[in-house]
């Protein structure tokens, strides 16, 4: 940069008015950042006690400063000699002046001083160009957030990797790379831009290859059907440098997206593995019905049926027992990218393990039912095979759903509607009594999926919030509750869920 401390005054204004116009900066904003960083040199040289001013004269480029005293009524009235002075001081100085105007004293400016604010203006402009050129760069990158970018490799610090993307430097972090892939200075480097966020160091622009979104921006570029949005990217899962899963569907019924997006002899699938590192890719059709997306989502592995809980967006998925190992993957890598692809929970069971389940909620629903309405097994049995998997549902029906079953009458119905209705009332009231006993609190109360029994139960051997059911492994809930309460599957998915509402991603309580 020119040296500014050698230009004369004119030029200085005109050298601003250059360097402003070329670096897209306010000259205005630089003249008075200029004037107050001289205005703060004069009071360090004279004293910061003094009402010291700096003005630039806009045409001349004339540096003037000033020392500004405030009229007071008299001496009595002086607090600070350096900046006040009495009205009948001002008066001999210009007759005009009355209290409150101020009278304002011209400062010599020595050569040293004038070295000093051209010193000053020198740092004043650099700095402005700085600031300028960073804010640029936050502009011109803000909006491009979510797309690809092309580099070159500039510098690697500490693993991270540090690319030129034109007019601006960007990170790509050592845990953004795909495992075992490594770039020397000089390499070209392609990535997508997911954070551009403005800091006092400047605009940090970070980029990434392990986003799923790289690979969805990779399959727009060499498929032109996504470009042009005849096929639209559902979703996509990565284990980066590893196995990804991507599903797409076209807007156009004719027309194959799967085929569309591997390409003639596999060529454009091709060209997305190789770049990265060749990462596996399962490209699957998108379906609106959950079942037949998870059955396409779990593939090579067969499936033989798919049990939803839209509720809690969990479902069951059911495979040939010589499927399951490659239904689950290695390391759970299928069924995991299945889940992420499908934002829904997928547990996969054997026929023989689902076969097993449901025996096991039949015999304990069965003795629940036996013990609860005082009935014989055949009638327990009845009413679990018609689907009532609670004394409360039971109470509580419309009687036409009990009368419904066949064997069943009115009499009947109306029988063990009445002892249903009776062992409920019993059992709140109980259960009042005894949660106040055992001071158990609130959030296990109004946790979802625990029975009364179940809840004391567990107060019983000191579990008295939902944190300290959340601490429990599924043995230990089972234990406390009796095997014949709930499966193993419904104590382990009550358990997630409860470490779900009290833990964040990173294991710490949640507020």
């Amino acid at each position: 940069m020119e040296n500014t401390a050698a230009l004369p005054r004119r030029e200085l204004v005109d050298y601003v008015k250059d360097v402003a116009r070329e670096k897209g900066i306010d000259e205005e904003e630089v003249l008075t950042a200029m004037e107050q960083a001289i205005q703060k040199a004069g009071r360090s040289k004279y004293g910061d006690n003094h009402d010291l001013r700096a003005v630039i004269d806009r045409k001349t480029g004339e540096i003037g400063l000033y020392r500004f005293m405030e009229v007071v009524a008299d001496r009595a009235a002086v607090e600070n000699e350096a900046a006040q002075i009495s009205l009948e001081e001002a008066v001999k100085k210009d007759p005009s002046l009355k209290v409150g105007d101020f009278w304002v004293d011209p400062h010599p400016l020595s050569v040293e001083f004038g070295r000093v604010a051209a010193q000053t203006a020198k740092q004043v402009i650099s700095q402005k160009i700085r600031d300028a050129e960073r804010t640029r760069q936050y502009n011109e990158y803000k909006d491009r957030v979510g797309e690809l970018v092309n580099g070159i490799v500039k510098r690697v610090e500490s693993g991270n990797i540090i690319v030129d993307i034109g007019r601006a430097e960007a990170v790509l972090r050592w845990d953004e790379l795909i495992r075992r892939e490594t770039f020397r200075v000089g390499d070209r480097i392609r990535a997508y831009l997911t954070d551009v966020r403005l800091e006092a160091r400047g605009p940090q622009i970070m980029l990434s290859r392990t986003h799923p979104q790289f690979l969805a921006k990779l399959f727009a570029q060499e498929v032109p059907e996504i470009y042009e949005g005849v096929i639209e990217i559902k979703g996509v899962a990565r284990a980066p440098g590893s196995r990804a899963k991507m599903a797409v569907a076209a807007s156009d019924s004719t027309l194959d997206p799967v085929g569309a997006c591997v390409g003639m002899r596999g060529v454009r699938v091709q060209a997305v593995v190789s770049e990265l590192q060749g990462e596996k890719i399962d490209i699957i059709q998108w379906s609106p019905d959950p079942a037949d997306f998870a059955v396409r989502a779990l593939a090579p592995a067969k499936v033989a049926q798919v049990i939803l809980d839209e509720d809690d967006h969990r479902m069951e998925v059911i495979v040939p027992d010589d499927q399951k190992s490659l239904a689950i993957g290695a390391g759970g890598q299928n069924v995991r990218l299945a889940s992420q692809l499908m934002s829904w929970n997928i547990d996969i069971l054997t026929e023989d393990e689902y076969n097993e389940r449901r025996q096991s909620e039949f015999k304990i629903r069965t003795e629940l039912f036996r013990s609860a309405l005082d009935v014989d097994d055949i009638i327990a049995q009845l009413l679990v095979a018609e689907g009532f998997s609670s004394v409360g549902e039971i109470a509580f029906v419309p009687l036409e759903e009990i009368e419904a079953i066949e064997g069943f009458d009115r009499d009947l119905a109306v029988e063990l509607q009445s002892r249903a209705q009776a062992y409920i009332e019993k059992k709140n009231e109980e259960f009042a009594a005894r949660i106040k006993e055992l001071d158990i609190d609130a959030s296990l109360l109004g946790f979802d999926g625990l029975t009364q029994d179940a809840i004391m139960k567990l107060g019983e051997n000191g579990v008295k919030t939902l944190t300290d059911f959340a601490d429990l492994a599924t043995d230990e809930v089972l234990d406390f509750v009796g095997e014949n309460a709930m499966t193993k599957h419904e104590a382990e998915t009550l358990i997630m869920k409860a470490r779900e509402l009290c833990f964040d991603e990173d294991g710490n309580p949640k507020a």
